[in-house]
């Protein structure tokens, strides 16, 4: 199992590679709506990337409200 610092890289790195950002401009506390400029549809995919690449499911429940890459990351964490 992996450690969240771990996950959280990961997603950013997902995140960056996927809205073709540089990594390092991105930060676990940074909402991603803001600043990655994209809408839910974008985020939605993304999302979907990130379960494809982790082997899990979020379900929407888990994810209301969610906007930032470091609680993100601690959904996806309990999943794996």
């Amino acid at each position: 199992m992996s450690s969240l610092q771990s996950t959280t890289d990961e997603v950013l790195r997902l995140a960056a590679e996927h809205f073709k950002v540089p990594r390092e401009q991105l930060t676990a506390d940074d909402d991603f709506f803001k600043k990655l400029g994209i809408n839910s549809l974008q985020a939605l995919d993304l999302l979907t990337r990130i379960e494809h690449h982790f082997k899990i499911e979020l379900p929407d429940y888990e994810l209301q409200g969610v906007s930032d890459f470091r609680t993100l990351a601690e959904r996806i964490q309990l999943r794996l």
